[in-house]
């Protein structure tokens, strides 16, 4: 299951926003106490749980990390609220990766087709970056990575080229101190190696 969750206190208060899918279309839902149960059409796509701070513990503000305990939390939340239970593989699908072929996309001046080692599989990945190059370690968001924005990575297609995860910037990662530039992160060889999780 692609669980994932996000906080944010500042702007919306103490309520939890649960994904369970991809789907983002909410057709109705149903509200029962702190509970809110979202639907498209029949199906559960996700929660939202209010004054959430008593029921989760360590919310950090953004994208939560998702831990054998909040799943634990949240389990006994939805089992009160007689609702099916949910898991995780704990993945959150960020990884160090290695540019190991690169060529010029045919539509366009900018991008490239690039094939990245991410240590289990090779991913075939499009990008616009004006400093990716071949042989450097950069970190792979991988399909079913949410990124810090809450965008969920898919696999799509840039101008007709399939692209199966995104080479990220400093930026794109929230990183501390990210310079508010173009171009992705490059990693140090002596720092990581390829399939490392990067956020370890």
């Amino acid at each position: 299951m692609n669980l994932h969750a996000f906080y944010n206190q500042e702007h919306i208060g103490d309520v939890l926003l649960i994904r369970l899918t991809h789907i983002r279309k909410v057709t109705h839902f149903l509200r029962e106490d702190d509970l809110c149960i979202l639907y498209h059409q029949d199906k559960v796509i996700g929660y939202n749980l209010f004054h959430a701070s008593s029921y989760i513990s360590h919310l950090s503000e953004g994208k939560v990390k998702i831990t054998p305990t909040f799943v634990d939390e949240l389990n006994a939340v939805l089992t009160k609220y007689q609702q099916d239970t949910v898991t995780s593989d704990y993945d959150d699908h960020f990884r160090v990766g290695k540019v190991v072929e690169m060529k010029e996309h045919p539509d366009s001046d900018h991008m490239h087709i690039c094939q990245v080692d991410t240590g289990d599989e090779i991913l075939q990945i499009v990008c616009g970056a004006p400093n990716v190059a071949l042989n450097q370690l950069v970190v792979v968001a991988k399909n079913d990575a949410v990124m810090p924005s809450g965008l969920v990575i898919r696999p799509s297609k840039l101008r007709g080229i399939e692209s199966n995860g995104m080479l990220c910037s400093a930026r794109e990662l929230a990183l501390p101190n990210a310079p508010q530039v173009r171009g992705i992160l490059i990693l140090d060889e002596a720092d990581y190696q390829v399939g490392d999780s990067f956020f370890k």
